[in-house]
């Protein structure tokens, strides 16, 4: 990760529809994240065509399969020239070591290994979800505190997680460890599916390394101007 900005979840279903959301934003520079439904629609030419306009790009897939399913794989996404990817750390230390080994000898000579960090328990689930229907009995946040740990032992550069957990996982980790918080809202907009959610300003007062913004900038009338609005709460500078 080069920068601190604002990271865009682009939760489109085209190239088209993405593409005709960037383009009020001229040549600026952007963090972007391309998920599941939008790679797997348009595959890795997405990657390039937002890598030709000079986006840093986070591929957010979320893997999580035997070790070596994982390291192929990772193989794969370095050649694609990202930035940054995932994998979910319940897969294990074995799984996430695999991962961090495909990626480094996917990552073509002389480039640098895309950055690589480990989903914690997404923001939409809940303390009660979680005993209920995933039968983990331990508090929400001692699982996302040890999964934390478990992937800077396995040499990853950070976790997903959400901005209430970050100040807890430092007290665990390295400062230089990345806590990459989605579930970000500004103050008006709706939670909708997700549940454990903060502001820029939160998760800048609360730790956090980077922040994954969606429907608040791509939902609303001016994604210009609400980008703008985020990336200024986030950098801590008053409107």
């Amino acid at each position: 990760m080069k920068n601190n900005l604002p990271i865009i979840a682009l939760d489109f279903a085209s190239v088209e529809e993405t593409l005709a959301f960037l383009a009020p934003f001229q040549q600026e520079p952007l963090f972007v994240k391309v998920g599941m439904e939008l790679f797997y629609q348009e595959g890795p030419s997405i990657v390039k065509q937002l890598k030709e306009r000079n986006c840093e790009l986070f591929l957010d897939l979320k893997l999580h399969d035997i070790p070596t399913t994982v390291n192929k794989a990772m193989k794969r996404l370095a050649g694609l020239g990202v930035d940054l990817v995932n994998v979910h750390a319940a897969g294990g230390k074995k799984m996430m070591q695999a991962a961090l080994e495909g990626l480094e000898e996917g990552t073509p000579a002389g480039k640098k290994r895309p950055s690589l960090i480990a989903v914690t328990q997404l923001t939409s689930t809940s303390e009660q979800m979680m005993k209920d229907e995933l039968l983990i009995q331990k508090p929400l946040i001692d699982t996302v505190v040890h999964y934390s740990k478990l992937a800077e032992e396995s040499g990853l550069d950070g976790v997903v997680c959400s901005v209430h957990e970050a100040k807890a996982i430092y007290r665990a980790v390295s400062p230089s460890f990345l806590t990459v918080t989605p579930g970000i809202r500004m103050s008006e907009d709706a939670a909708n599916d997700q549940i454990r959610v903060a502001t820029p300003a939160i998760a800048r007062k609360k730790g956090s390394s980077a922040i994954v913004v969606g429907r608040s900038i791509t939902k609303a009338a001016d994604p210009v101007k609400a980008y703008e609005a985020v990336r200024l709460e986030w950098e801590g500078i008053k409107q």
